[in-house]
């Protein structure tokens, strides 16, 4: 009697498969059995696991960092008029209620020596909106960030969103925006170029 073979490829026990688990998954199965659903039937069997796999990926800004992502997109440029980076996507989590908040975001510096390149801009915006967040500090990271990392005259950044918490529940708004900016250096201590920066973005606005 021939024996048997074992698998190359054997299943995971119950015990490999637990300790492998997101500990999400687990939070989000008992947050559904107080709403009173049943885990177990079609639609909910695998929501925990969907629900800690993208909970994951919305707040990936947690494990990156801006310097690592600017370290080999700085250039050295005789250019010192405005850059603008207009119209970038946001989506982000508010931290006060775990309910989406997204729009657009305007970007401008006037570079010194160095610039920064395009996409790495967009990068920035996305590692501080991957994380729970509220509008404001999102802006002012962003503006500080830029700040630091290339020493400009001067960057202003316009953040313009729409809030799921606004539109949802509470005062159920549901055309309302919010707008933030941060402005440093020529942006915030010169008239013009500030009204130049808005006015550029106001005016292509799509």
């Amino acid at each position: 009697m021939a024996s048997q073979k074992t698998p190359e490829h054997p299943l995971p026990s119950d015990r490999e498969e637990s300790s492998q688990r997101d500990p999400i998954e687990g939070l989000v199965g008992q947050i559904l059995s107080n709403l009173g659903e049943f885990n177990h039937r079609d639609g909910l069997r695998d929501t925990p696991k969907r629900v800690a796999r993208v909970l994951r990926e919305l707040t990936k800004g947690y494990g990156q960092e801006p310097e690592d992502v600017l370290k080999s997109a700085l250039f050295d440029v005789s250019y010192d008029e405005m850059v603008i980076v207009k119209d970038i996507e946001v989506f982000s989590l508010c931290e006060h209620h775990l309910l989406p908040f997204y729009g657009r975001m305007h970007i401008a510096y006037i570079p010194q020596a160095k610039v920064i390149g395009l996409s790495k801009t967009a990068r920035i915006v996305d590692i501080f909106a991957r994380r729970l967040q509220i509008q404001e500090r999102l802006t002012q990271q962003v503006a500080e960030t830029i700040q630091q990392a290339i020493e400009p005259a001067g960057v202003g950044v316009i953040c313009e969103a729409q809030h799921l918490c606004m539109m949802m529940r509470g005062v159920e708004k549901q055309h309302s925006s919010t707008i933030t900016s941060a402005m440093m250096g020529v942006f915030r201590d010169n008239p013009k170029t500030r009204e130049e920066f808005l006015s550029l973005v106001s005016n292509h606005r799509r």
